[in-house]
Order: C-alpha cells, then structure tokens, then sequence
C-alpha cells in the first residue's frame, strides 16, 4: 500500500468516527467501553443550577458520586449518602438513576463521557 492510499484510508476512517460523536462535549472516538468510563468516583468541580453556578455549595460539602460497572450508584457528602442503582438508556445518551435513598429518580442527559471527565445535565422536579 503505497503513502497516498494509506493517508486516504486514515481520512476516511478519521471522517467516519467524528461523524459517530455520542455525546455533544465528547469523545469522538474512545478505546474504553462506555460502562468503563462511567466506573469511576466523581468529584464535583462545577455546578450550574438554573444558570448560577452554586458549586461551593457541593464543594463545602465533599460531594462525590461512585459508578460501579455493575449497575451501582452510590453518593458521599459530609452529611451523609446514599446508594441505588444506574442504568445506561436513550442508545447510552441518557442514565437513569432510580432507587438512590435521599435521592428523587433522575434521568441524565450525558454532554461528555471520558475517562477522567464525565459533565451531564438533569431537570429537577
């Protein structure tokens, strides 16, 4: 295969995976599965409620969502937690969020999913 037809194989396979964007903040093109992704502890660094940001709200209070690769939710603060369980729907651009004492049934909408930034937004009530 000679340098022309492999550059035209790269730009065509690179023109395909940025047109198969999944979320709107990204990734284009990921090696980690979706549910690997979502496995993680999050800290929250940034909320924005009804346009305000209020997240020394969240930070005073060492607010921290788990994932687990299972199906588990679990959530820390200083005043306390709660756990439940999450699930991928909406073909993965949504997880559901049900079960979670202390905590109403919320449906996300994912904006970015990476390995170490994962951004979503929800209406509340």
């Amino acid at each position: 295969m000679n340098t022309k037809t492999l550059l035209l194989a790269l730009l065509a396979i690179f023109s395909f995976t940025a047109s198969c964007k999944k979320y709107s903040e990204g990734p284009s093109l990921s090696l980690r599965s979706r549910a690997e992704r979502v496995a993680n502890t999050w800290k929250m660094e940034q909320v924005i409620f009804n346009g305000s940001d209020v997240t020394t709200t969240y930070t005073n209070m060492n607010y921290t969502e788990t994932y687990n690769k299972d199906g588990g939710y679990s959530y820390n603060m200083s005043i306390g937690g709660g756990s439940g369980k999450w699930a991928f729907q909406e073909n993965d651009t949504q997880i559901k969020r049900n079960g979670v004492s202390g905590q109403p049934t919320v449906d996300m909408v994912i904006l970015r999913l990476k390995e170490k930034s994962f951004w979503y937004t929800f209406i509340d009530g």
